[in-house]
């Protein structure tokens, strides 16, 4: 039911928009809208807030549905639910839960704030501040993020901060910042693809931040980061999953309607074994993006299938979205077709969310650790 949902929410909604939204590079209000109209902005939170109480798998299949249309509407959806959303769920204070929730659920956008100019696969490299006043009732922030998704957009952010620099990465702590408070939606990156999704750098100048916004533990900052991080790997894979997918439907259509030489174009042999390569390569990353789902539901360890299932849905988005393009022929480098965005938006799937080095040192410590 909610595949099916989804995906005529993508095709009626958000189909008709893509190509406005990629040129204009700015994501329509009336999608983010639609996104929590259609209940997909609180997938996994309780009822009780607002939310559908469903598993993490219907997240991932949501978020892989809205991708064969749009990766950059699935990437708004995905970062919204499996980080933000999971952050709140996993480890904030029951007052937090019952004040944001509710609004993540039905109107306000949130964003992850980790990344910084100097801290990007270190990402506990952090120079962003979080000072305690004296009567111990708020924090003040300083610094600035870079690379923030939904940021242009979004009202609530999840950010981290050093609150006792001399404990290093031990001293990162997470805060509840409302854009209200004073954030500054300062430059937005002009982007290769995924270019209706807003990546911005946000300056923080003095923020009073409640010390009741203090998500967690003081000090767990990394603790919480780390961890989401890897369900965070997951949704990725499906965005990429999705994307090959939608690229491989596109291109295929087309070359069974298109005829060369007397027949349909998809019909000679070296396109079919062309097609059933990467169709099996799909699929293979597909399961992959499953199983790290299924295990993590299941509360197994899944730190190496989610690094798996990122870094190989990333390249397979990458080939496939390639691929289509060559299938097509001219038309598919036209801008017109839509396809070579699906080969513009895959690009990301190496760099965002752990490049695909960190993915591949991740899966070879475990090696490491299993075989010597």
């Amino acid at each position: 039911m909610l595949k099916e949902a989804v995906k005529k929410f993508s095709e009626e909604v958000v189909a008709p928009r893509v190509y406005e939204m990629d040129e204009n590079e700015k994501m329509d209000p009336a999608i983010i809208k639609g996104l929590f109209e259609q209940g997909l902005m609180g997938i996994e939170t309780d009822p009780e807030h607002g939310g559908a109480g469903a598993s993490f798998t219907s997240a991932i299949l949501a978020i892989e549905e809205l991708a064969k249309v749009d990766p950059a509407v699935s990437v708004c959806c995905d970062v919204h639910n499996t980080l933000v959303n999971t952050v709140f769920r996993k480890y904030a204070s029951d007052h937090l839960k019952n004040k944001y929730l509710p609004l993540l659920s039905s109107e306000k956008l949130g964003s992850f704030a980790l990344s910084e100019p100097a801290s990007g696969s270190d990402a506990f490299a952090l120079k962003t501040t979080a000072k305690k006043s004296e009567d111990g009732s708020y924090y003040t922030l300083n610094g600035s993020k870079m690379w923030i998704t939904n940021s242009a957009e979004a009202d609530i952010f999840l950010v981290f901060a050093t609150v006792d620099p001399s404990k290093g990465y031990k001293g990162i702590s997470c805060f509840v910042v409302e854009k209200e408070m004073g954030v500054e939606i300062a430059k937005k990156e002009k982007k290769l693809g995924i270019r209706a999704s807003s990546t911005c750098t946000l300056n923080f100048d003095d923020l009073k931040i409640p010390a009741e916004n203090l998500l967690g533990v003081e000090g767990q900052g990394y603790k919480y980061a780390i961890e989401i991080l890897n369900e965070g790997r997951v949704g990725i894979a499906a965005q990429m999953v999705g994307l090959a997918q939608g690229a491989f439907d596109k291109s295929v259509s087309y070359a069974f309607q298109r005829k060369q030489f007397g027949q349909a174009v998809g019909l000679f042999q070296g396109m079919q074994m062309q097609f059933a390569d990467v169709a099996t390569e799909i699929e293979a990353a597909r399961l992959l993006t499953y199983n790290a789902a299924r295990l993590k539901e299941q509360g197994h360890a899944f730190t190496k299938q989610a690094a798996m299932a990122k870094w190989y849905s990333s390249v397979v988005a990458q080939k496939a979205s390639g691929s289509a393009i060559e299938w097509a022929g001219g038309v598919g480098y036209t801008r017109e077709t839509g396809i070579e965005k699906y080969w513009r938006d895959s690009k990301i799937g190496a760099l965002y969310e752990g490049t695909s080095n960190i993915q591949q040192i991740t899966i070879g410590k475990f090696i490491t650790k299993e075989y010597s």
